[in-house]
């Protein structure tokens, strides 16, 4: 087994999403910690990308980028006001113990 997915949270993301994940021991970084406030959609997914990160969304351009071929190492989405931050934190921790970091480049997990 590898060591987990790590996660990137764009900057329309809340901030205790991070909290709750850091708390279970998983490795998060957010728009706002690594300077990328304001940076376009095709940023976030390049340093993602370079990072070897998994994107967390509620963003639907993720799923645009997604499907005009754009590379990226993989997204979470989840439509916003659909789940509680528990629910989606709850998902995310499911989605790391159960997928493998490389079961997930280059694809879309809805939640």
């Amino acid at each position: 087994m590898s060591e987990g997915i790590k996660f990137h949270l764009d900057e329309n993301v809340s901030n205790a999403i991070a909290d709750g994940l850091r708390r279970r021991g998983i490795d998060v970084t957010t728009t706002a910690e690594v300077n990328l406030i304001s940076a376009s959609d095709e940023e976030q997914i390049q340093f993602a990308l370079t990072e070897k990160r998994v994107i967390f969304t509620q963003d639907d351009d993720f799923l645009k980028l997604h499907k005009s071929g754009v590379s990226h190492y993989g997204v979470t989405y989840c439509r916003q006001r659909s789940r509680s931050i528990g629910e989606i934190i709850n998902i995310l921790v499911l989605i790391w113990e159960w997928v493998e970091p490389e079961d997930i480049k280059g694809k879309i997990e809805f939640i």
